[in-house]
């Protein structure tokens, strides 16, 4: 073959092969120019993550350009990002849009690095001009619908969230739409997005999870539980479903099964503050008093601005009779949520146990003054006043209570109420002669509602708002969410719902108080305590 091969190369004369360029080898590789010659080792230590070495080579390469290679500056700047040194990112960025200002890659990352520093409408401007040399581009449409976002320019986002799902549908983008309708209160268009987005990535368990929290808290459960469902089928230790699932079995009182979930959770996420206040409710609902204590503490240390583990540290301890520390609670959850008129009302329940009439009476008023929907607060307040003497301001109370029921009642048709607000709505509409144009709807066999206390229907003359109107104020708190039906879209932006998050209010239950236990009892709750 070799010989063959040489007598072929030299049947070509030389002269031919001088004049026509002939060449028996392949030619050499160029030379690259010196500004871009360490490029391709820049990018190879950039995608392993050496960090180090790559900062070495991108300070040899600026040394011999001059500093004038402009690869080498944008992999030094997403380096010092990653860093989190962002204004000196920002500012080799810059240097790059100037050294290429057609290029929209060095615009997107300094309008980044512009979001990161929360100049957030730096970044819009930025975008936009980078939008203008690049018409149809996922990533600045999607960017600018969250910068738009979080200047709470609601329209404009939804606006280009939607331009971003036009030119490429993206999970990271129905996320964000999604958000946006929630932030603004607009929950049937939130889930119409997840539902796009479970077409579109049918097993997405994000997608799917935070779709049945959204059922879930329109009380939709088949709906809820079936896209749980889904998402634990994909992700038998997806964290969020299994959160929620073990939600929706606490809010029907199936508190044991409810811990078994809580138990495969704790596995995965053993900081969750949510976690850890819906299984100390759960002993709450087991009316074990001192574990649900102890589990609402650990969800307050790892979450200590969560208004709702407050609101349930308040809410147990009045249990407990424990009123001091009830009040310490529920004045910590009011100064992070001031604008919950439950929040008062137990807070004024605890004031009337400490024989505080002046603020009691000042924080019932708070209440009905910020409460719209809920006849419980009217209810207590009339108590109140009925029990110190004015019969006249009660009664108004208690109107007010009746009005609150007939739009509810108009509102919903399936409504229950829990048997002991009824009995005691009853008792005082009798003392005040107008008990008799109260209608209630009773509730179905199947609710879970526990009898009247003994106590009442032992003693019909007792003094109201003793310690029975006590139980039934923390046992509506606690059942808000089942007992009393919101408008919708309430729930939603009461509780600053976020889809990444599970429910954390308690689980409906109905906690009584039925006469006072003995001080022996007590004492020996607080030294476990």
């Amino acid at each position: 073959w070799w010989t063959s091969r040489w007598a072929v190369l030299r049947s070509f004369p030389s002269s031919a092969s001088k004049k026509k360029g002939f060449r028996l080898f392949a030619p050499a590789a160029p030379e690259l120019p010196i500004v871009e010659r360490r490029n391709w080792l820049i990018h190879q230590h950039y995608i392993r993550k050496d960090y180090e070495t790559c900062k070495v080579i991108i300070k040899t390469q600026l040394q011999e350009t001059n500093g004038m290679c402009e690869y080498a500056i944008y992999v030094q700047a997403l380096i010092l990002r990653l860093e989190g040194r962002i204004q000196e990112s920002l500012e080799l960025l810059q240097s790059c849009a100037i050294l290429n200002p057609s290029s929209t890659d060095n615009l997107k990352q300094v309008a980044r690095s512009l979001f990161l520093l929360g100049k957030h409408k730096a970044a819009i401007e930025v975008y936009h001009e980078a939008a203008r040399l690049c018409d149809k581009d996922w990533e600045i449409s999607h960017n600018l619908g969250v910068c738009f976002f979080f200047i709470k320019d609601f329209k404009n986002a939804e606006e280009h969230l939607n331009t971003a799902l036009q030119i490429n549908k993206h999970d990271k983008t129905f996320m964000m739409l999604g958000k946006v309708h929630l932030v603004a209160g607009e929950t049937d268009k939130a889930i119409e997005v997840f539902k796009r987005a479970v077409e579109f990535s049918p097993e997405n368990t994000d997608h799917l999870s935070t779709l049945g929290l959204l059922y879930l808290q329109l009380r939709k459960y088949q709906k809820a539980f079936e896209h749980l469902g889904n998402a634990l089928t994909f992700d038998p230790n997806n964290y969020k479903a299994i959160l929620a699932a073990g939600s929706m079995m606490q809010t029907h009182g199936d508190f044991d099964v409810a811990m078994n979930k809580y138990r495969v959770a704790a596995c995965a996420v053993p900081e969750s503050p949510p976690l850890w206040n819906n299984i100390g409710m759960c002993f709450f609902g087991k009316k074990k008093y001192v574990a649900a204590i102890s589990c609402l503490k650990r969800a307050n240390y790892l979450s200590p601005f969560d208004w709702k583990v407050l609101y349930n540290l308040g809410l147990v301890h009045l249990t407990m009779q424990q009123y001091a520390s009830a009040f310490h609670f529920l004045s910590a959850a009011i100064s992070l949520n001031p604008r919950m008129g439950e929040l008062y009302m137990l807070l004024a329940v605890a004031l009337t146990n400490l024989e505080d009439v002046e603020n009691s009476t000042r924080a019932y008023e708070q209440a009905v003054n910020l409460d719209e929907s809920n006849p419980l607060v009217n209810l207590n307040f009339a108590i109140f006043l009925y029990n110190h003497g004015d019969k006249t301001a009660a009664l108004d109370q208690y109107q007010e209570m009746q009005r609150k029921v007939n739009i509810l009642q108009d509102s919903s048709s399936n409504l229950e109420f829990d048997p002991e607000l009824m009995d005691m709505a009853q008792k005082l509409g009798a003392a005040l002669q107008v008990g008799e144009s109260l209608q209630w709807t009773k509730p179905g066999k199947d609710s879970k509602s526990k009898p009247h206390s003994a106590t009442l229907a032992k003693s019909p003359s007792a003094p109201l708002g003793t310690n029975q109107a006590l139980g039934q104020a923390m046992s509506s708190a606690a059942s808000y969410n089942k007992n009393i039906q919101l408008p919708a879209g309430t729930v939603a932006s009461r509780l600053g719902m976020t889809p990444a998050s599970p429910p954390t209010l308690p689980a409906p239950h109905n906690q009584q108080c039925d006469g006072s236990p003995s001080r022996a009892w007590e004492k020996k709750k607080e030294a476990e305590e």
